[in-house]
């Protein structure tokens, strides 16, 4: 066991498969030499050559195209975005294409599009923003966003492996913020299986990527205080662990859904229309959303932290549905 941030843990993944398979490779701006934007990719072009780390132009389409028609021969790419911003430059690529083959004619695409997302970088709004929804919507496509290094490896090296197109959302601010030992075997992740961070009995929140870990911060106060709230991480939302949305409901008989996306279009309002579907039934108080306001991700250091949610905003919000 040895102790691995989140973005080793991302390496490793790759450095692992690549070992593994000799038909993965890795292609996108800048990673080859330079070891790409966050040094994800740094030694892999010594150790695997230039035929498997392969640099491209500055054209997201083009690295889309290229890593489809490589999966199609029979390859298994892993595509590197420099920002998740910048997908959707390929955006026709990936939805248009990429994940319609196997519906119009079999014919399976794995590939992997690795994106570093999110905000409480000072990126701005061109480098900061949570893009996860519009894929999520895209059938054929299947959607991760780890929080935690060990999911982030496992997750990973399942996509690498899985014979559908995977976006693979790495959340920028825990790349060298989290880190935990991970086992030094072989191991994977399962794609569309959420996992319970926290147990709880009297509220239950639902997250992803860096609001797992502010749902925790929050659990941890809360406590303190007589709530215990139970903290359910996605980790896949597309397929989408429905069956543990509505166990954690039917348990606890409140729910908060929170995420970094902002409110309107976001999975929070996916997952109340899942839960008012087949769980109405089970709630003791109203749904309640967290998400950040409908704007684009600020600049500004003092006006980000106003965008984005935060610790003290779930815990004002779980005590007053505790209270309801």
């Amino acid at each position: 066991m040895t102790e691995t941030t989140y973005v080793q843990a991302i390496r490793a993944g790759i450095w692992e498969e690549m070992e593994r398979d000799p038909n993965v490779f890795v292609m996108g701006e800048d990673i080859a030499e330079y070891g790409g934007a966050f040094k994800v990719t740094a030694g892999m072009l010594e150790r695997f050559g230039e035929k498997r780390v392969v640099d491209t132009p500055l054209s997201e389409s083009a690295i889309v195209g290229a890593g489809t028609g490589a999966a199609i021969n029979g390859l298994r790419p892993v595509l590197e975005m420099q920002f998740a911003d910048f997908m959707a430059c390929g955006f026709d690529q990936i939805t248009n294409f990429a994940a319609k083959c196997r519906y119009r004619w079999g014919q399976q695409i794995p590939m992997v599009i690795r994106a570093p997302a999110g905000g409480n970088i000072h990126g701005g709004p061109f480098h900061s923003q949570n893009v996860e929804m519009p894929y999520v919507h895209t059938p054929g496509l299947k959607v991760v966003q780890p929080a935690t290094a060990y999911d982030a490896k496992g997750l990973l090296k399942a996509s690498i492996r899985d014979n559908d197109p995977v976006i693979f959302l790495e959340h920028k601010y825990l790349y060298r913020s989290v880190k935990e030992r991970l086992p030094a075997g072989d191991y994977t992740v399962p794609l569309g299986k959420a996992k319970v961070r926290r147990e709880g009995n009297d509220l239950s929140i639902v997250a992803y990527g860096w609001m797992v870990h502010t749902a925790l911060d929050a659990a941890a106060q809360l406590a303190a205080e007589g709530i215990d709230m139970e903290v359910l991480d996605l980790r896949t939302l597309a397929p989408l662990d429905r069956e543990a949305v509505l166990a954690t409901v039917r348990k606890t008989n409140k729910v908060i859904f929170l995420h970094e996306d902002t409110l309107t279009g976001g999975l929070g309002g996916e997952l109340a229309g899942i839960v008012g579907e087949h769980a109405f039934e089970y709630l003791d108080g109203p749904m309640v959303r967290i998400a950040a306001p409908d704007t684009p991700v600020p600049f500004s250091e003092t006006l980000e932290k106003a965008f984005l949610p935060t610790v003290d905003e779930v815990i004002e919000q779980a005590r007053n549905l505790h209270r309801y």
